[in-house]
């Protein structure tokens, strides 16, 4: 059953982060945010430790992170490798052995359109890293998020997830011709459904889900681009200036920030998850023949597919999940 219905929020395209946790208060609570060196991530885990919370960043060079957090307080840096699934074991041992509850886990590290390339398991690396990385991290946290008693995990997809469904018999583009964007759009579909059954799973031990459109926003994500590339989204103007149009999804850091962090923390969705969301509200369904590029592609939102797509994730990471 889709729940996909914009709500009465306070916020929109042009929120920021810091206009969206203005009034919240997290003192005493734990949070943890992969990517949270770095672009949309660094917003992030500034804006949660400003509202109190104690944040740890995992970090594929945690000196990298210490230098780009420096001076910001409430925090705290380890090592991850997101490639490698006995790296995020563990980074997920050491954090339950400290028996702490973790209220928010988002899952914000990403690459998009990079060229091809597998994980140990011979998976391609925008699934592994995109959609595989978090699936497991989530699962092995499991514990800690229970032991909130009220959690909140947050992936971020993307509007790419129009680009591609999940195809099912070759995730990892053994048969078919490797593209760089449909495996970046498949990826994004897989965070969207993720948080669909994992929310359906997880909602009775207290803990929700949610899948975040943060906007187009230019960070080191674009690596892979080339300036002509660049160009052609329409994320700079003809002087070579980032273009800021928060109505054609052309965001700041600040307000990209803004829809992952309303979705860890906004009391109007205490009583619902599984949904995927943009501009500070949950989005519009949309057929997949529907011209208007806002809202959630129906692949991406079905619930039927998102438990199929548990059961490909568990097998692609070798094991069963054992928290949900």
């Amino acid at each position: 059953m889709f729940r996909q219905s914009p709500l009465a929020s306070p916020f929109n395209a042009f929120s920021t982060a810091d206009e969206v946790l203005r009034d919240i208060d997290l003192t005493g609570r734990t949070a943890i945010v992969t990517g949270g060196a770095s672009g949309l991530g660094l917003q992030m885990t500034r804006a949660l430790a400003a509202a109190g919370a104690q944040v740890i960043v995992p970090a594929r060079s945690p000196e990298k992170a210490q230098a780009a957090l420096a001076g910001v307080e409430n925090i705290e840096i380890a090592q991850i490798e997101l490639m490698d699934l006995s790296s995020i074991d563990r980074f997920a041992d050491a954090f339950l052995d400290a028996r702490r509850p973790l209220d928010c886990l988002i899952h914000s590290a990403g690459i998009m359109a990079a060229p091809i390339g597998r994980d140990s398991r011979g998976n391609e690396s925008q699934l592994a890293i995109n959609h595989l990385a978090p699936f497991h991290l989530t699962d092995r946290l499991g514990p800690a998020l229970k032991a909130a008693g009220s959690a909140r995990v947050v992936s971020l997809s993307s509007r790419a997830h129009r680009l591609a469904g999940v195809d099912f018999n070759d995730p990892n583009f053994v048969e078919r011709p490797y593209d760089p964007w449909l495996a970046y759009g498949q990826s994004k579909t897989a965070d969207a459904l993720f948080a669909v059954e994992l929310d359906r799973r997880a909602r009775a031990a207290g803990v929700r889900a949610f899948s975040v459109h943060p906007g187009s926003i230019l960070t080191d994500l674009a690596r892979h681009l080339s300036p002509e590339q660049v160009r052609a989204f329409g994320a700079m103007d003809e002087k070579g200036e980032i273009r800021i149009d928060p109505l054609n999804d052309l965001k700041t850091v600040q307000q990209g920030a803004a829809t992952a962090l309303w979705c860890a923390t906004s009391p109007l969705l205490a009583d619902l998850g599984g949904v995927y969301c943009e501009d500070c509200n949950v989005a519009p369904l949309r057929e997949p023949d529907d011209p208007r590029k806002d809202g959630v592609r129906t692949w991406a939102a079905d619930a039927d597919l998102a438990t199929r797509l548990w059961a490909l994730s568990e097998r692609l990471v070798g094991q069963p999940t054992t928290s949900w």
